[in-house]
C-alpha cells in the first residue's frame, strides 16, 4: 500500500507545476522553452502553415481529420511492405491487410490495441513509425481539448500573442490552429517529458539499441518433441530494439502499446520496481495535469471541482480494485495457499502495485498492463471495465477531459431542466443544437459496444477461450477498449481475425473522431454567443451541489448503459466460483 500512496503523491505533485506550465504554453505566454519558437517557425514553414491564421471548429476539425487519414495510410503501407523496407535486421515479413488496418486504425486513434506481438511481426522501422504515432496522436487530443477550452474562456486562438482579450465580432469563433497546438503538445510538453523518462528507464536496464536479437545460452538447456522428433534447445533468441524510447512515450502520452506482446509484464520492458513505479507514475502524469490546466484557464474553483469529482472517482476504483484482489482467486478454491490473488502477477511487483496499475491505466486511456487482465478476480475485471465506461476519471490525453466537459453540459442541462432556468455554460447559453450533438456522444457509447458484443456472442464469432460467463467478459471487455481508446484486452481471445481486425477499426475510428468533433462544433457554436451577466440565479459550476450533481449524472447514465452486461459478465462469474 505504501507504493500506491506514493506513486498518487508524486502524480500530484508533479503535475500541479506541469498543469501551470501547459496553461503557459497554449495560451501564448513566455516559457523556458521559448528557446524552440526558432525550430518550431521552421517547422511551419516546411508544413507551408501560417501560424498567425486561426481557424473556426470546422477548419479545425477539417485539418485534424485530413492530417490523421494521411498519416494513418502511410502507416498502413509500412506495415503491409515492411518485409522490403530498411531498419529490419530479424527480417519480419509484411502485416496481413486486415492486421495492418487494425493496427493503422489503432495508432492513429491513441487507442494502440494490438492483435500481433510486437516483437515477432514488426521490423525496427514499423515500431520506430509506431513510436512516432505515440507522440502526435495524444498531441492530437490535447490540442482539441485546448481549443474548446478557449472557446469557454473568451480568447482567441493567435498563440503569437502573448496577451489576449475577450472575443470581438472580429474574432469570435477563432479556436486557434490546429497546427501550431499539435507542435506545441510535441515540442514544448511531450518530446522533453519523454526523453526525461526514457533515460531514467535505459539506468534500469530497459534495451535502447538498434541491434538485432541476442542470442544467448540456456543455462538449463530443454528438450523438446515436435513431430516425432526430439531435440535439445541449448540457445535462446532475445528479440531488443529502441524500447526505452516507445515505453516512455507509451505511458506519458496514454498509447498503452507494448514494444513486447507482454506489454509492461515482460522483464526487458519492466525490469524493476523502480521502472515500474515510473510507469505507473508517467500513465497519471498528463491527465492529472491538464485538470491543473482547466483550473488555470477557466478559473481555479472551477478546476478544484474537475479535480474533485475525477480524484473521487479514481481513489474509490483503487480501494476497491486493491481490496479486491487481496482476496483469492474463487476459480482456485481448494487447490491454492490461501491468500491474494497472483494469478497472472509479476512477483517481482507484488498484487497491490499490480491491481493499481490495473485501475489507473483503465482510468486512463493508457491500456498497457503489468499483470495479466483476464486473471484478476471476476469483480475486480468489472472495475477496470467501468473505469473505460466512465472514460473520464482522468480519461486519456486531451479526450479525458473532454468527456467530462460533455458530462458537464449534460449536468448543467439537467440542473438548468430542474430551476426551470434556461441552461448557462460560462455565461453562454446551451440551447437545443448543444445539447443533441451532447446526447449524439453519450449514446454512441452503448450502440458501438453492445451491438458488435451481441453480434460476436450471437454469431459465433468471438473466438473465446471461455465458453462462461467470463467469455462474455472477454468480448465485452475489447469492444470496450477500443472504443475508451485504451487498448488493454482480457487474454485468451483470439481476436488475429478478419471480424474482429474489422469490427474494432470501425469502433476505434468511430469512438475517437466523434466525440472529439462533436465538442469542437459545440465549443465553436458556443463561442459564437455573447456572455450573459453573472446574476444570482446563474449556476455555479464550482459548487459542491453541482458536483454531485455531476458525479451523480456520470453514475446514473453508466448504470443505465452497462449494469445488464455487467451482470452477466463479470458478477455472474463471481456468482459462479471465477468462471
Amino acid at each position: 500500500m505504501t507504493d500506491v500512496v506514493l506513486i498518487l503523491a508524486l502524480a500530484v505533485l508533479l503535475a500541479w507545476p506541469l498543469g501551470r506550465y501547459m496553461a503557459r504554453v497554449f495560451s501564448g505566454q513566455r516559457v523556458f522553452t521559448d528557446f524552440l519558437t526558432p525550430a518550431e517557425n521552421g517547422l511551419y514553414r516546411l508544413m507551408g502553415v501560417d501560424p498567425a491564421r486561426g481557424m473556426n471548429w470546422r477548419g479545425y476539425g477539417m485539418a485534424l481529420l485530413w492530417s490523421n487519414f494521411a498519416m494513418a495510410v502511410v502507416l498502413y503501407g509500412v506495415l503491409v511492405f515492411q518485409g522490403s523496407l530498411p531498419l529490419n535486421p530479424d527480417r519480419v515479413g509484411g502485416m496481413s491487410w486486415d492486421t495492418a488496418l487494425h493496427t493503422a486504425a489503432s495508432f492513429v486513434t491513441n487507442t494502440n490495441q494490438q492483435h500481433y506481438s510486437g516483437q515477432a511481426q514488426l521490423s525496427y522501422l514499423s515500431q520506430m513509425m509506431l513510436t512516432w504515432f505515440m507522440f502526435v496522436t495524444p498531441a492530437v487530443g490535447l490540442a482539441a481539448l485546448v481549443a474548446i477550452l478557449r472557446a469557454f474562456t473568451g480568447r482567441d486562438g493567435n498563440l503569437n500573442e502573448h496577451t489576449h482579450t475577450n472575443l470581438d465580432e472580429r474574432t469570435r469563433g477563432n479556436l486557434g490552429n490546429y497546427y501550431v497546438d499539435v507542435t506545441r503538445g510535441l515540442t514544448r510538453v511531450l518530446i522533453p517529458l519523454s526523453l526525461v523518462w526514457a533515460l531514467l528507464l535505459s539506468a534500469q536496464g530497459v534495451p535502447s539499441t538498434f541491434e538485432g536479437a541476442r542470442t544467448v545460452q540456456l543455462i538449463d538447456p530443454q528438450t523438446v518433441t515436435a513431430g516425432g522428433q526430439t531435440a535439445t534447445v541449448t540457445e535462446q533468441v532475445i528479440p531488443v530494439g529502441p524500447v526505452s524510447a516507445l515505453v516512455a512515450i507509451k505511458q506519458l502520452g496514454t498509447n498503452g502499446g507494448g514494444y513486447y506482446g507482454p506489454n509492461s509484464a515482460a522483464p526487458l520492458e519492466n525490469p524493476t520496481p523502480l521502472s515500474n513505479l515510473l510507469q505507473t507514475l508517467a500513465i497519471l502524469l498528463i491527465p492529472i495535469a491538464q485538470v491543473f490546466m482547466i483550473g488555470y484557464l477557466l478559473g481555479g474553483r472551477f478546476g478544484r471541482m474537475v479535480f474533485g469529482v475525477m480524484a473521487t472517482f479514481s481513489l474509490s476504483f483503487i480501494a476497491l480494485i486493491v481490496a479486491l484482489e487481496r482476496q483469492p482467486n474463487p476459480a482456485f478454491a481448494g487447490l491454492a495457499a490461501p491468500g491474494g490473488n497472483w494469478e497472472g502477477k509479476e512477483i517481482r511487483f507484488g498484487i497491490d502495485p499490480s491491481a493499481l496499475w490495473a485501475t489507473l491505466t483503465t482510468q486512463t486511456s493508457n491500456g498497457s498492463v503489468n499483470a495479466m487482465h483476464d486473471s484478476l478476480n471476476p469483480l475486480s475485471g468489472a472495475v477496470t471495465l467501468v473505469d473505460m465506461f466512465i472514460n473520464a476519471a482522468w480519461g486519456g490525453v486531451g479526450v479525458g477531459a473532454i468527456n467530462f466537459l460533455l458530462y458537464v453540459m449534460l449536468a448543467v442541462f439537467i440542473a438548468g431542466l430542474m430551476v426551470g432556468r434556461t441552461p448557462e455554460l460560462f455565461g453562454r447559453r446551451l440551447e437545443a443544437r448543444e445539447i443533441k450533438l451532447v446526447s449524439l456522444v453519450i449514446l454512441l457509447q452503448p450502440l458501438l459496444i453492445l451491438l458488435p458484443t451481441a453480434l460476436a456472442l450471437g454469431l459465433g464469432l468471438a473466438n473465446n477461450s471461455n465458453p462462461g460467463h467470463h467469455g462474455i467478459s472477454q468480448v465485452l471487455y475489447e469492444y470496450t477498449s477500443a472504443f475508451a481508446n485504451n487498448g488493454s484486452g482480457f487474454e485468451g481471445l483470439g481476436d488475429a481475425t478478419v471480424w474482429w481486425n474489422m469490427s474494432c477499426a470501425a469502433v476505434l475510428v468511430l469512438a475517437r473522431f466523434i466525440p472529439i468533433l462533436a465538442p469542437l462544433a459545440i465549443a465553436g457554436f458556443m463561442a459564437a454567443k455573447r456572455v450573459a451577466p453573472v446574476t444570482s440565479g446563474t449556476l455555479r459550476l464550482e459548487s459542491p451541489a453541482f458536483a454531485v450533481t455531476t458525479f451523480s449524472v456520470i453514475v446514473i447514465v453508466q448504470l443505465l448503459n452497462f449494469v445488464p452486461v455487467l451482470v452477466l459478465g463479470p458478477v455472474a462469474a463471481h456468482l459462479a466460483g471465477g468462471r
